[in-house]
C-alpha cells in the first residue's frame, strides 16, 4: 500500500519506482514529422545516442536509426496523424536503486500530437521578452542535454505568464545569455549573427544546427558562436529563437527596444525549402 493524495490504502503504481519521475533520470527528443518523414532524423538520432552515452545508459543492440524511425512513425500512424505531427520520445533508466541505479538498461515512451502546418511560419506579430534572474543554468555538459530536469524552464514559464511576457531569456551562472524558454537564441548585430556557444550551457539544438548552416550561406552575413551579454541585447538589430517544432520565431521587443525581422525572414524561407526536400 502507498499514500496517494491522502488515500493510505492506494495500490502501488509505476511512479513509485520510475527513475524519470524520482530522479529525472531520463532524456528526451521532440521531433516534427511531416507526411511520414521525420525531419532531421539523423541529427535527432545521434543526439539521443550521445545523450544516453553521457548518462551511462545502455543502448540496446536493436536501437538503430531505422528502429528509432519505425517506432516514431508507427505511433503517428496509429493515432491517425497522417499530415503533420509532433512526437516526443522519452528514454529513461529502468527501475531499481536510489541515486545509484541497479541497472543501466533503458525503456522508452513515445507519444504524439497533431500539428496544423507542415511548413514553418511566424506564429505571432509580437513576442516580448525579458531576462529571468531567479535561477541560472550551469555552464556544463549536462545543461546541453535534453533531460527531464527542466525545473528552471518551468519556474521561468510561470514568471513569464505572471509578467505578461511571451518568453524569457535564461542566463548562466556567469550571467551571460544562454537561450530562451523554447529554444536557442540568435542576435543580429550589424552584419554579424551571433548565438551562444554550446560551452555556455545552451541546448545543443537540432534547429540551431540547421539555422547556423543556412545563415553561413547568406552573402555578407558573418556568423559566429560567441558569448552574449545581456547588455548586448539593447544594441541588437534583431533577435529570434529556434526549435524544431516552431522553426524560427522573431523576438520583437526586449524591454524598450524593438527589433526588425529581416534575417529571420530569409532564414525561414530557406528553412522551408529544406523541409520540402528533406
Amino acid at each position: 500500500m502507498i499514500n496517494f493524495n491522502g488515500d493510505s490504502n492506494a495500490q502501488e503504481n509505476m511512479l513509485t519506482q520510475n527513475r524519470a519521475f524520482l530522479y529525472g533520470d531520463a532524456v528526451f527528443e521532440t521531433l516534427k514529422i511531416v507526411q511520414g518523414k521525420v525531419l532531421f532524423l539523423e541529427d535527432h538520432y545521434f543526439r539521443l545516442m550521445a545523450s544516453m552515452r553521457i548518462l551511462r545508459m545502455e543502448i540496446p543492440m536493436n536501437f538503430t536509426m531505422e528502429y528509432f524511425e519505425e517506432q516514431l512513425l508507427s505511433v503517428v500512424k496509429n493515432n491517425g496523424f497522417s499530415d503533420t505531427a509532433r512526437a516526443r520520445i522519452t528514454v529513461y533508466r529502468n527501475d531499481g536503486g536510489y541515486y545509484l541505479p541497479t541497472t543501466n538498461e533503458i525503456s522508452f515512451l513515445i507519444h504524439t500530437s497533431p500539428l496544423e502546418n507542415q511548413l514553418y511560419a511566424f506564429e505571432k506579430k509580437k513576442c516580448e521578452v525579458d531576462l529571468y534572474k531567479d535561477f541560472y543554468i550551469g555552464k556544463q555538459l549536462l545543461s546541453t542535454l535534453k533531460t527531464t530536469n527542466k525545473i528552471i524552464h518551468v519556474t521561468a514559464s510561470i514568471y513569464a505568464k505572471e509578467n505578461a511576457l511571451d518568453t524569457c531569456i535564461l542566463l548562466n551562472d556567469a550571467k551571460n545569455v544562454v537561450e530562451v524558454l523554447h529554444g536557442n537564441v540568435f542576435m543580429l548585430l550589424g552584419n554579424t549573427l551571433v548565438t551562444p556557444p554550446i560551452s555556455e550551457g545552451c541546448i545543443n539544438g537540432i534547429m540551431r544546427k540547421q539555422v547556423l548552416s543556412i545563415a553561413r550561406k547568406i552573402e555578407g552575413l558573418e556568423v559566429v558562436e560567441e558569448v552574449i551579454s545581456p547588455f548586448d541585447l539593447q544594441k541588437a538589430d534583431e533577435l529570434f529563437f529556434t526549435n524544431v517544432i516552431r522553426g524560427v520565431q522573431p523576438i520583437t521587443k526586449y524591454r524598450k527596444k524593438e527589433f526588425t525581422t529581416s534575417i529571420a525572414n530569409r532564414i525561414l524561407e530557406a528553412l522551408n525549402e529544406l523541409v520540402k526536400t528533406n
